[in-house]
């Protein structure tokens, strides 16, 4: 099906985004576990899950509208530190949202009601699940201090 390049466009935008979310969990995942902070670790890891989902969903839209999918991610922001990295985290997310709502209105605008319910779809998981969990991590960071955050987040090699 012959897709509007408006519509392709933005959606190779988005994509750009979900793969730079992609690889900056799954380095922030890595420098987790490097630490100690399994439980750090194993969300972040979902959310790099989650975000190779969202980008595969793209991926196969692209093609059905007859597009090339771009797969350069955009730029990475790698933090140094916990705290920064859950704030690089959250202000990625933060602009993949602002993407989204653009996203859908172009959508609209150009009558594309199924990649727009997708995209709504994504955008849900996006504002709920991952912005949400990463405002609340940064939350109690505030709330109990970064140490009493840190030690709550390591765990045994098993996982636990």
């Amino acid at each position: 099906m012959k897709g509007h390049k408006e519509v392709i466009a933005v959606l190779n935008q988005l994509l750009a985004g979900e793969l730079a979310a992609r690889d900056q969990y799954f380095i922030h995942s890595r420098m987790y576990d490097d630490w100690g902070f399994r439980k750090l670790y194993d969300r972040v890891w979902h959310e790099m899950e989650e975000e190779t989902e969202h980008a595969n969903w793209l991926i196969h839209r692209i093609l059905f509208l007859e597009g090339t999918p771009q797969v350069k991610p955009a730029a990475l922001n790698v933090g140094k530190d916990v705290k920064q990295m859950l704030k690089n985290d959250l202000e990625l997310e933060l602009s993949v949202v602002s993407a989204l709502r653009k996203a859908i209105a172009q959508c609209e605008k150009h009558e594309d009601y199924v990649t727009r319910d997708g995209l709504k779809v994504l955008l849900k998981d996006t504002e709920e699940d991952h912005t949400y969990w990463l405002e609340k991590q940064l939350g109690l960071i505030e709330q109990i201090g970064l140490q009493n955050y840190l030690q709550a987040q390591m765990g045994d090699d098993d996982g636990s």
